[in-house]
């Protein structure tokens, strides 16, 4: 029984269904016929895919405000959350009004997008090559309660210095698994094992992402190593 996917052509046009051709086999045989004709004896053979739907992807679940405050609380009771400071020098400018900021991670891709800005917030740069030196938007309260100005200056970015805001975080471990959460200001972010989970000290019990590069980057750990056990 021929299968669906193949059917031999020996003549007649092509139908319509015959589309995505993976493989085509020929053999011509030549011969003389009277009047010195050519005839051509021409087997195709056409493989096919079919065009079924196609392959729906799996969409990374997403974690709810109760979800991930649950989360901390299991990470807290293992032992599993600690204290980091930033410590890598950073460039900064001043946001345009409205101006939205989308980071992206080298290797991964978008991470998240800011809400438009406001008058005085600042797009920080990180400087890790490794992560692609991402931006990201910060608001005027925080970046001034977190860095200091140098003297520093390349163009419009501006050297600033961490001033050694304490925060807590836990590491996301391969059982928690790839998901998505709402970050503090109101846009979506991609979390992934490895990665750092992070409480923003000025609104407890908010939390955002760090990429594990990105973290290893610009943190030092301060407190004690986060525990391993489950």
């Amino acid at each position: 029984m021929e299968s669906p996917r193949t059917r031999k052509v020996t003549d007649g046009p092509l139908r319509r269904d015959d589309v995505r051709l993976v493989g085509v086999r020929y053999h011509v045989g030549v011969k003389k016929s009277p009047g010195r004709r050519l005839a051509f004896d021409l087997a195709l053979v056409l493989t096919t895919m079919s065009a079924g739907p196609a392959m729906t992807q799996i969409p990374t679940p997403e974690k709810s405000a109760a979800e991930m405050a649950a989360l901390w609380a299991g990470a807290e009771k293992q032992g599993r959350v600690s204290t980091a400071r930033r410590t890598r020098p950073i460039d900064a400018r001043e946001a345009r009004p409205g101006e939205i900021v989308v980071t992206t991670i080298k290797g991964e891709g978008k991470e998240t997008r800011s809400r438009p800005a406001r008058e005085g917030d600042q797009v920080a740069r990180n400087r890790c090559p490794e992560t692609g030196n991402e931006e990201y938007l910060v608001d005027a309260g925080s970046f001034a309660r977190r860095y200091r100005r140098t003297e520093a200056a390349s163009g419009r970015w501006q050297e600033h210095v961490p001033v050694g805001e304490d925060v807590r975080f836990l590491v996301l471990r391969p059982e928690d698994g790839t998901f998505t959460f709402v970050a503090p200001w109101g846009e979506s972010m991609v979390a992934r094992p490895g990665d750092a989970i992070v409480e923003d000290p000025a609104q407890p019990g908010k939390m955002y992402r760090v990429a594990r590069a990105s973290f290893a980057c610009t943190y030092e750990v301060v407190g004690s190593e986060p525990s391993a056990k489950p």
